[in-house]
């Protein structure tokens, strides 16, 4: 599938989300309480047979806390991002996809890690490389007046 159709197809399990037609890939936003489901559809598909997760990227837009999937077909040799987000700064929680792509196991515990944003049903929710000391360093609103650098 090109693009364009990869865009139908997401379509095609939820109206409701948004796409958006990126410079390589198509990009899908899809609400939280969706994502999981429409993960699962895209990666069980015969038509996308989304196999592959190659990036799982934990985002601080500023409001909101979010993650970035760059997901490929081996099978079709296509590509797609899905992107979701928690509006709950204070307790961001998101599906796990673990169970779907083992590869989030490791991504999904770094996101964890700078972020704080907890993946509920992952089967090892734990810090990757730091100790609870440090916070979330990868938050905008972080502050560290001994490690950081100001201008």
């Amino acid at each position: 599938m090109d693009k364009v159709q990869l865009g139908e197809f997401a379509k095609s399990l939820d109206p409701e989300i948004e796409i958006k037609e990126g410079r390589q890939f198509i990009e899908v936003t899809i609400p939280s309480p969706k994502f999981y489901q429409f993960a699962k559809k895209i990666r069980e598909s015969d038509e996308t047979y989304f196999d592959y997760l190659s990036c799982l990227t934990g985002v601080d837009y500023g409001h909101d806390l979010g993650v970035v999937y760059h997901l490929f077909s081996t099978k079709y040799n296509h590509g797609i991002v899905l992107k979701t987000r928690t509006t709950d700064r204070e307790n961001p929680h998101l599906d796990s996809v673990s169970d779907i792509w083992k590869t989030a196991d490791f991504h999904e515990r770094e996101a964890f890690d700078l972020l704080g944003i907890r993946f509920t049903n992952h089967p090892d929710l734990r810090r990757l490389f730091l100790d609870s000391s440090w916070g979330y360093p990868l938050r905008k609103d972080y502050v560290d007046d001994i490690n950081i650098v100001t201008k």
